[in-house]
């Protein structure tokens, strides 16, 4: 739960600053109730299992982050965020880390945005981990409730609104298929690529790295696995469709920093890690 009573300051020193500054969460689940500076939007970033980091959500956008990931587990009612069951705690839920801060911080922003007068929107990657079709009752429910910042689907239209919802995980597809309205969007995989199914429905398809490629970084990228990344990148794009690879080598030095060469060279639309600081520092050294 965040602390309400901060907003109008917090609208103030945004003004003043030309940052947006967003409340930080109370008790338990933040143990550093100051304010979190939000940074300039950073493309090509995702923040894997973001609800990790010591300040989920304004961790990542401190660091200019605009794509993070939720794990999420229905219990008793709630959407109760953790990467395992057995760590999915009472109160700890998509909306109290993810949905409440980010409406809390768009009204609070100039240019009502996640980051101060961007025109862009914020994917929240919501990966179910329970059941497919409940869970996803439920998370339709608890954004249509946030609906004033959230991107939806309204027969074959889509309107991008400050955060845009991607169902990953145990997606349920013929349920958000016949769908007239929606406000989550469904994460595909690499055999979704050439599916057809429109960018409306689809607009991300992600894999696990090494599913489909073997070179993890030590010595040049074959050129084979070159050719094979800039084709399923061309064909994403040309479909109207971004991609996110997981299993990417994460440990900082130069096998990491050769794969994101060339993730970035490729035109892929969101470099996965656990490393806030060290992706940041990586694209921005490249110009991004």
């Amino acid at each position: 739960m965040f602390v309400k009573s901060t907003l109008a300051a917090v609208a103030v020193l945004a003004s003043l600053a030309g940052t947006a500054v967003a409340p930080a969460q109370a008790g338990a689940e933040a143990p550093n109730p100051a304010p979190v500076v939000v940074g300039q939007p950073l493309a090509g970033t995702h923040a894997h299992n973001d609800y990790e980091h010591d300040r989920p959500l304004f961790d990542a956008l401190g660091h200019g982050f605009t794509s993070v990931e939720a794990d999420v587990w229905l219990v008793d009612g709630e959407l109760r965020v953790a990467h395992d069951l057995a760590d999915a705690k009472q109160g700890v839920t998509l909306e109290s880390l993810y949905l409440d801060p980010l409406q809390d911080l768009v009204r609070s922003t100039p240019g009502h945005s996640v980051y101060p007068k961007w025109d862009g929107s914020l994917q929240l990657l919501i990966d179910i981990k329970s059941d497919g079709e409940a869970t996803y009752a439920a998370i339709e429910q608890e954004l249509a409730e946030h609906r004033d910042i959230m991107s939806r689907y309204t027969n074959g239209n889509v309107k991008t609104g400050p955060v845009t919802a991607v169902i990953s995980g145990n997606r349920p597809l013929a349920t958000m298929q016949a769908q007239d309205k929606r406000f989550s969007f469904y994460d595909g995989r690499s055999t979704d690529l050439t599916s057809g199914l429109p960018a409306a429905l689809m607009p991300l398809v992600s894999d696990n790295w090494t599913k489909l490629f073997t070179w993890q970084g030590v010595g040049p990228m074959p050129e084979a696995e070159r050719a094979k990344l800039g084709a399923f990148v061309a064909t994403a794009h040309a479909n109207g469709y971004r991609v996110r690879f997981w299993a990417t080598p994460d440990q900082p030095g130069s096998a990491r920093d050769a794969v994101w060469t060339e993730l970035a060279d490729a035109g892929v639309d969101h470099i996965n890690t656990d490393d806030l600081a060290g992706l940041q520092q990586f694209l921005t050294a490249r110009g991004a």
